[in-house]
């Protein structure tokens, strides 16, 4: 049995909210959260109690072993230094941080306190993604040399509009885009270059767009869409190599489909099923971090995976800014 101490009752608590719920080997001790009347709504919704800050809920609560940072990446270094100091485990929201400096000190500070740290990059635990990458892990594309990624939603809206302020959430190339950028390195390696352009409008009411191509050092070119302008959330990727594609979007009827030569005919369709899951992809990539805790396996995705993620995000808006190709180290 674990139990979990949850902070932040935001949108992306709830969704962790729903998954510890769910699993019958956990415990959900408690969602703290400064806003009083989003920790009781939330704490009444998922039958747990609310707390006004991590310090009251430590205080009362001495059978926590594991602490989810559901909160605005501009916290997530100060309760991630904060659950290590009380030697806890901690599972944090992405992006990690929003500079290198402090990704690296919480890295190092959880290893040198002795207790593990994961990063929530979900998209590695999609169904489609992973189906994806097993394709051209059985050769089934071939050598892969084109991809293009895409990412578009609404603005969010979230606590104090933090979103907006691009100090404190990075823009959208930092939260948004990022989800590509972590998957496309773990298809094809190290990143070598980037080049970013993006537009950001100077509005509370926020927005805006971003396209970014990473060169790989395997030879691979990525062009990754992220958009806070559009009205609906949709993901899309299209994948080529030299014995098929693999396209998908989910806004589609059929959202993945393979496309593979054949000796005897100019192209072959074969549907590559969505398989929906019982489980949620946040569930599967919870109950994975929950498990590596107790077998010490090595997680799916890493807090290194998570630092070198930022760094392309970060190189990507330095690139829009500068006008400037950026290398990576």
């Amino acid at each position: 049995m674990k139990n979990v101490l949850l902070i932040g009752a935001g949108t992306m608590g709830r969704k962790h909210a729903e998954a510890y719920t769910a699993m019958k080997e956990v415990f959900l001790l408690g969602i703290v959260d400064s806003d009083a009347a989003a920790a009781d709504k939330a704490a009444e919704r998922f039958g747990t109690r609310a707390f006004g800050s991590y310090e009251e809920a430590m205080m009362e609560l001495d059978a926590v072993d594991v602490v989810d940072i559901c909160l605005p990446t501009y916290l997530h270094r100060e309760y991630v230094l904060k659950a290590a100091d009380d030697g806890k485990h901690i599972i944090c929201e992405k992006p990690l941080a929003g500079s290198l400096k402090d990704a690296r000190e919480m890295i190092d500070y959880c290893k040198d306190k002795k207790t593990k740290l994961f990063v929530g990059h979900v998209v590695r635990f999609f169904p489609e993604y992973v189906q994806a990458r097993q394709v051209m892990e059985q050769n089934g594309l071939g050598d892969v040399a084109v991809v293009k990624a895409s990412r578009t939603s609404g603005f969010p809206r979230a606590w104090n509009n933090w979103y907006a302020d691009s100090s404190k959430s990075g823009g959208l190339l930092l939260d948004l885009s990022i989800h590509d950028f972590d998957y496309l390195r773990w298809c094809f390696g190290e990143v070598e270059r980037v080049f970013a352009k993006a537009y950001a409008p100077e509005s509370p009411e926020g927005g805006g767009y971003a396209l970014t191509t990473l060169t790989f050092r395997s030879g691979v070119i990525a062009h990754v869409e992220g958009s806070w302008s559009h009205q609906k959330f949709t993901t899309s990727f299209e994948i080529a190599g030299t014995e098929g594609i693999i396209d998908f979007n989910s806004a589609s009827d059929n959202p993945i489909l393979s496309f593979r030569k054949a000796p005897d005919k100019p192209s072959e369709g074969a549907a590559v099923p969505e398989s929906p899951l019982l489980e949620a992809p946040y569930y599967r990539e919870l109950a994975h971090f929950l498990s590596c805790m107790e077998t010490g396996e090595e997680p799916i995705v890493t807090a290194e995976d998570a630092y070198q993620a930022l760094a392309i995000s970060l190189a990507a808006i330095e690139s829009s800014r500068s006008g400037m190709p950026v290398a990576l180290a």
